[in-house]
Formats: C-alpha cells, sequence, structure tokens
C-alpha cells in the first residue's frame, strides 16, 4: 500500500503526540507506532515533570542546576531555551487534561528530586507519565486530521538511497520522503511518502541487561538515522538510574522514583548506614550519576547484590498516598515500605544522546526532525537532571513544529519512489539441513 501524508510521526510518547497535536492543525497527520499506542517509555515515567511555576524558583536556578548535572557539558543556549519555555509549555499541557496534583489552597503541588535546588516537580501520584500519555492521547484520537496505525514497525526512512543514488554522512543534501512501515501480520510493507517526518521513537535501554525502559525502546529511529548517513552523537552517555527495584528476574527493571528520595527515603547500606554522605554533600539527592555510581561502588566493595532504601521513618498514610503505585508494588513482593527497606540496584534509564538536531529539532538529514530521548538536543550533557526529559520533549516538539508549519508550503512529494524491494530477503519453503561436525 502506498500512503501520501502531510507530517508522519513515528511513535506515540509525548513527543510524538504533543507534536501531531500542534501541526494536525496545518495538515494531514499519520502517528505510527510499532505497539499499542499508549505503550511508551512516557507511560512509565513516575516522578514528574520539571518547570519553574512559583517563587523562590528562579529561570536561572533551574538552569544552573540541569548544567551542574549535566557536568557543564550541555549546551548553555539549548538549556536556557528550554527552561524559558518551561512553564507556557506545562500550561499547554494542562489544557490538554493533565491533571497534576494539587495542594489544598489549590496551587500546584511540586516535587524536589536529585540535583535540583527548589521543588519544582510537577506530577501526578506516582504515575504522572501515565496521566500524560492519557491526556495526550485522547487529544489526538478526537482531532480529525490525525490517523493513528499501531504495531507497525518502521523499517527505515525514505532517502535518495531508496532511489538508487549514493548519500554520504558530510553530506547536507540527503532528504526524507517518508518511511517504509511493515504490517507484522499481513507482512505487507507500506510506502508512506511525507513531507516532513518525526522520529519521536525513544531510547535504547534494552541493549542492556538491566533497564527501566519497556521492550519497545530498542533504538529503532537513530538506527534508521545511523543507517541513512545522517549524524548522531553523544551515545556515550547513557544514564542509569539509581533506585530499579532489586528483582533479577523483573523485566523491565521496575523503578523506584526518585520523588521518593525527595519525600525524604535515604540511601543505606547492608550496616544500615547512610553511605551517600560519604560522596556527596546532597546525600541521597545528589545528581543521578554521582548517586549511581556511589551505589555500584558500595555493592562492589560489600559484595552485596543492592543497597537498601529506607522510608520506614515517613508516614505510611503519606506514603500510600504519594506513591500508591510504588507501594502496591513493593507489598506484592512482600516489602511494606513503611516497615521494610526497599532493595534497588542501578539499572539503564536513559540515553542522553542519540540523533544530533538543531534548535528546530531538525536533523542532519532534511525534512527529518527528532524529539524526545532519540534526540540530541544538547540539553542533557553528560547526565540529564531529573524530570527534565519530558519538558525537554514538550519544548523541542513544540519548536519542530513551529518550523514545520513554515516549511510544508514548499515541500512536495517525491512520487518515484519504489515500493519496498525484499527481493532475497524472505526464505520460503527452506529445508532444515543438519550439519554434523566432529572433532
Amino acid at each position: 500500500m502506498r500512503k501520501k501524508v502531510d507530517f508522519l510521526v513515528i511513535g506515540s510518547g509525548i513527543a510524538g503526540l504533543s507534536y501531531a497535536l500542534k501541526v494536525a492543525e496545518f495538515g494531514s497527520v499519520l502517528v505510527v507506532t510499532k505497539s499499542d499506542s499508549d505503550e511508551t517509555a512516557t507511560k512509565y515515567a513516575q516522578g514528574g515533570i520539571a518547570a519553574v511555576m512559583y517563587t523562590p524558583d528562579t529561570y536561572e536556578k533551574h538552569i544552573e542546576d540541569t548544567m551542574i548535572a549535566g557536568d557543564y557539558l550541555s549546551d548553555t543556549d539549548v538549556v536556557r531555551i528550554t527552561i524559558t519555555e518551561s512553564t507556557q509549555r506545562i500550561k499547554e499541557l494542562i489544557d490538554w487534561g493533565t491533571r497534576f496534583d494539587k495542594n489544598e489552597d489549590g496551587a500546584y503541588q511540586l516535587g524536589r528530586e536529585g540535583g535540583h535546588s527548589e521543588h519544582r516537580v510537577l506530577h501526578h501520584k506516582d504515575s504522572t507519565g501515565f496521566e500524560i500519555e492519557r491526556a495526550l492521547l485522547e487529544k489526538v484520537q478526537e482531532h480529525p486530521n490525525v490517523e493513528i496505525w499501531e504495531k507497525q514497525f518502521t523499517i527505515d526512512i525514505i532517502t535518495q538511497h531508496h532511489l538508487g543514488k549514493i548519500v554520504s554522512r558530510d553530506s547536507a543534501n540527503t532528504i526524507c520522503y517518508g518511511a517504509y512501515i511493515l504490517d507484522p501480520i499481513s507482512k505487507d510493507i507500506h510506502t508512506v511518502l511525507a513531507k516532513t517526518t518525526m522520529l519521536a521513537t525513544g531510547g535504547i535501554g534494552n541493549l542492556y541487561s538491566s533497564t527501566t525502559n519497556p521492550k519497545i525502546s530498542t533504538g529503532d529511529g537513530i538506527a534508521m538515522v545511523y543507517r541513512a548517513k545522517g549524524t548522531v552523537n553523544s551515545m556515550e552517555f547513557v544514564q542509569f538510574h539509581p533506585t530499579s527495584l532489586y528483582n533479577p528476574e523483573e523485566k523491565p527493571a521496575f523503578l523506584i522514583s526518585e520523588a521518593l528520595r525527595g519525600f525524604g527515603a535515604i540511601l543505606k547500606d547492608g550496616q544500615n548506614q547512610n553511605f551517600m554522605e560519604r560522596y556527596d554533600k546532597r546525600g541521597s539527592l545528589a545528581p543521578r550519576d554521582i548517586v549511581a555510581r556511589a551505589i555500584d561502588k558500595e555493592m562492589k566493595q560489600s559484595g552485596r547484590d543492592c543497597v537498601f532504601l529506607d522510608a520506614t521513618h515517613l508516614d505510611k498514610q503519606a506514603l500510600i498516598d504519594g506513591f500508591p503505585k510504588i507501594y502496591a508494588k513493593c507489598l506484592s513482593l512482600g516489602i511494606d515500605i513503611s516497615r521494610d527497606q526497599i532493595p534497588v540496584v542501578p539499572s539503564a534509564h536513559y540515553s542522553c544522546g542519540g540523533i544530533k538536531v538543531d534548535k528546530n529539532s531538525s536533523s542532519s538529514i532534511q525534512h527529518l526532525y527528532a524529539s524526545g530521548e532519540c534526540a540530541s538536543t544538547g540539553l542533557h550533557g553528560a547526565n540529564r537532571l531529573a524530570s527534565n526529559s519530558l519538558l525537554e520533549s514538550l519544548v523541542f516538539s513544540h519548536r519542530a513544529s513551529l518550523h514545520a508549519k513554515e516549511q510544508i508550503a514548499q515541500i512536495s512529494f517525491k512520487e518515484e519512489i519504489p515500493n519496498w524491494n525484499d527481493k532475497g530477503m524472505v526464505q520460503k519453503n527452506v529445508k532444515k539441513v543438519w550439519v554434523y561436525i566432529t572433532a
């Protein structure tokens, strides 16, 4: 099947859906996702989304916290853009129906996480990503200009290579014309021609044996761009979340949100000692890279398989109300977090690098955007500040939508693109041959 669409969006998390909602006002949109439309990394985000909302917080404080967490390898212009646009993007998210927790006085309840100097993390209990995904998906499904293809796997973005032309990594003339998309049931490969394409395909967590990422996080978008001779960078900066629940048989690893440490939980070793004080004056609320390295060192020195997160000194009802998902999960394994310490270990959590994009989320390939975890904007540097990822997705999907809106009128479909050629790729009626090797 061949299909034409103004805006092709690959991925249905916060980056893809927020972009789709905005560009749908200017043309037809197709959202393609390789699983159910709500099965995204966004859905599993627990802690929240960081933004400057009230005093005494300021943009300058949030900017400095981001730079410190990233070991000053972040792009300062990108950091300033992201932080100063945060408040407006949050207001849009609320207007789309996201329900963040509020205090009794009606003000938004702001949490504090590792590396943050102020309380600035908006949340919906300990299921913030689930709530954001719900709200965005409802809005997208209501929009008459948006079509969603579920359980469809994007094989490749289409470039001049598929016309038999040579493309090179140092060329600025490579153009994206759409994508080839596989229907795993029918085995048909659809040719989708698009004026612009947005990759919002998430991270690479499942390259690691232990990850908090869902099964779908396999780096597809990054790999597609690399194969197409696009620019990928900073892939060495993979963030390990310090506190996933130690349960070796569980895939993906269950995340114990950083917000629980922000609420007062303390990391301890097997002797019930607060070991983080030896590594950083911020203790259990140091940035993730520092905490993860400290835990790794403690485990290696002690020979233990995990360390422990202690919330037993906190009010039980407050724990249940604030962290119902974590409380229920631990209880299902016989751990009452109001009485028992939680065994935790670091797990692969977030790719700070990815498809290199500019301040409009444009990649090195013309008419191709990237946003969310698959993109490398320069915001995170060597290590992401907690709860900055959802914010980054909103900001750069917004900026991409503004850029795409201005470009779309000058772009035409590449009609001569051929359908996918699978000659030699599918073997039918292959007989088994047993080969015996003797010494």
